[in-house]
């Protein structure tokens, strides 16, 4: 899907609405953490031939419990063209997104990549 079929301000709307959609546990957790939309991750960010949909960058709350005093906030990325890349029609947008912060929802809780695989958050 291209890009220009789903501007960015529409992208927010759905992440904004995925937000809604998150159980009430990750709902809190999400509560004190950044959550951005950017258009495209920088190269630096993902591994030659790897297509990186959203990303974390925190410390997981299994780790810590909660956030550490006088740190920065944990941050959730998703980003819009990859996740537009992958789908093939508006229909599939909406889901993606939800998979995507439910994804990174769970490096959040700790979860490591290979099992959100197997629990079908990829």
């Amino acid at each position: 899907m291209s890009p220009d079929e789903i501007p960015p301000d529409a992208f927010d709307d759905l992440v904004r609405d995925a937000l809604d959609r998150l159980p009430d546990e990750a709902a809190t957790l999400v509560a004190g953490m950044a959550v951005v939309v950017r258009e495209e991750p920088d190269p630096d960010e993902a591994a030659p031939g790897t297509l990186l949909l959203g990303s974390f960058r925190g410390i997981p709350h299994t780790r810590t419990g909660s956030r550490v005093p006088g740190s920065l906030p944990d941050l959730i990325t998703l980003f819009r063209v990859p996740i537009l890349s992958v789908c093939a029609t508006r229909d599939e947008v909406a889901p993606r997104v939800l998979k995507v912060l439910g994804h990174e929802v769970g490096h959040a809780l700790g979860i490591g990549e290979a099992d959100l695989r197997s629990r079908g958050w990829f």
